[in-house]
């Protein structure tokens, strides 16, 4: 299985959406992420997100760009920021038959997912909102997982500016 992880993009302060939804740079931040992963020939066989709007915004704008069908995103709790990464992982044990799955959260959520993908032992990457890592896994629950790239969103938004003919 390929699990991809973005964290959101920028969000709203609380004064001007209590939900913290996106912000105008936020929506165009993961606009260029997500055609920076079709450029890459990046599809997904699911989404999931997190409940909280920004997050929520942040699944629908990549299945927007990625002809994903939006109302076939999945919700869950286990991607919440204070959530447990055991339960995330526990979680997507039961779409062991997907290739391609897309998780869309926050901090400090994603960056524990990841380090027990990996490692019995803590390791950190420094996600960024709008940035995207790929981890491969043989089956799970695991700790092998193999961290096959992290794109930032300044990597995100140039290749999502290159000519089409340019990424081929």
């Amino acid at each position: 299985m390929e699990i991809y992880m973005m964290q959101h993009g920028d969000a709203l302060p609380k004064d001007k959406d209590p939900e913290r939804g996106l912000s105008p740079e936020g929506e165009n931040q993961i606009r260029l992420s997500a055609k920076a992963l079709k450029r890459l020939q990046v599809h997904f066989d699911l989404i999931v997100s997190s409940p909280k709007k920004r997050a929520r915004q942040t699944a629908e704008i990549v299945a927007r760009e990625l002809g994903y069908p939006e109302d076939q995103i999945e919700l869950t709790e286990t991607l919440e920021p204070l959530s447990p990464a055991t339960e995330a992982v526990s979680y997507l044990k039961s779409f062991v038959a997907k290739e391609r799955v897309f998780l869309a959260g926050h901090l400090p959520s994603l960056p524990e997912i990841a380090s027990v993908l990996m490692s019995e032992s803590r390791i950190s990457i420094q996600f960024e909102m709008g940035g995207v890592c790929r981890i491969d896994v043989e089956k799970l629950p695991t700790h092998e997982g193999k961290l096959r790239w992290y794109l930032t969103p300044e990597h995100l938004g140039l290749l999502a500016q290159l000519p089409p003919e340019a990424t081929k």
